[in-house]
């Protein structure tokens, strides 16, 4: 089947993710159901009929984003086509990503990140030690919640104070690590040690209560868990951590070339989105602090 020849390609030259693999196969067979109530079929599709799909996620109110990602994983699969001789002309290259009207995420205060690390809201048991280790490292380093979940005791390098960090498409990088967070990560590894003593768990720095692998939406609920206790912000996600931390960099000095190497970013547009906080914190202290700005 065309579409599995496709996804294989993707996970084996190209090394995408298992969570954009199943978003893709998903996309695509949605197509190929779309394609079928209007008697076409995914070779002869036409761009008419591609612009009639989009219509179609249109009037299902799904969002820009969502849509846009279905266009490209369409655009990639006749690209792919087209490549290995499977069609001569390629419909998807007329096809224009949707505009996306950016709701840009308002990150934590320092005042608030200070609130949830530095009281005492986090138990002394197992689970309070390694969530306390688990929100100080993504605040701190910025990194996904994949990378989080999938990282191994070998990645830390104490002595070095620095972590090594699997990205999207394998892609390593190497981030510091501050004394904070490594005072953190050796207690929560200590406890975890004496925790699991004589059982097999599974080899991964954060682990579940059951010696298990973390998974998303565990992940996912510590976080909201914790930070609904310091403010009142609507999203407190793992993505937002990151968002912060590269806001709260940004605030303070550092240049966007640097956020995007500790980010793992491929491009400096995928950066320059926590721009619009930092100059918004600009905006503040401009209007605060100039000697015209009560006139």
């Amino acid at each position: 089947m065309l579409q599995e020849q496709f996804l294989t390609y993707l996970q084996k030259e190209k090394n995408y993710s298992a969570l954009t693999l199943k978003a893709y196969r998903k996309d695509l067979s949605d197509f190929d159901a779309f394609l079928n109530q209007i008697n076409s079929e995914i070779k002869t599709a036409t761009a008419k009929d591609i612009r009639l799909w989009i219509a179609h996620l249109s009037e299902q109110n799904l969002s820009e984003k969502t849509i846009n990602r279905k266009i490209a994983a369409l655009k990639s699969f006749y690209k792919f086509l087209q490549k290995t001789g499977t069609i001569k002309q390629n419909p998807a290259v007329q096809i224009s990503s949707l505009k996306v009207h950016r709701k840009v995420p308002v990150p934590f205060s320092t005042g608030e990140m200070h609130d949830l690390l530095d009281a005492e809201l986090f138990p002394d048991d197992y689970e309070g030690v390694r969530d306390y280790a688990l929100i100080s490292l993504l605040y701190t380093t910025g990194i996904r919640r994949a990378e989080l979940i999938n990282l191994k005791t070998k990645d830390i390098d104490f002595h070095k104070k620095a972590l090594k960090v699997t990205g999207k498409r394998n892609k390593q990088r190497i981030i510091p690590l501050l004394i904070n967070t490594i005072d953190g990560l050796r207690k929560y590894i200590a406890v975890k040690t004496e925790f699991f003593a004589g059982k097999p768990v599974d080899d991964y720095v954060f682990l579940t209560k059951k010696g298990k692998k973390m998974y998303d939406v565990l992940v996912y609920r510590i976080i909201n868990s914790y930070l609904s206790r310091v403010s009142v912000k609507h999203k407190k996600s793992p993505h937002m951590l990151r968002h912060t931390f590269a806001t709260h960099l940004l605030n303070n000095g550092a240049d966007l070339n640097s956020i995007k190497e500790l980010l793992g970013h491929s491009s400096l547009a995928a950066t320059q989105v926590y721009t619009h906080s930092s100059i918004q914190e600009l905006k503040n202290v401009y209007q605060n602090t100039h000697p015209r700005s009560k006139k």
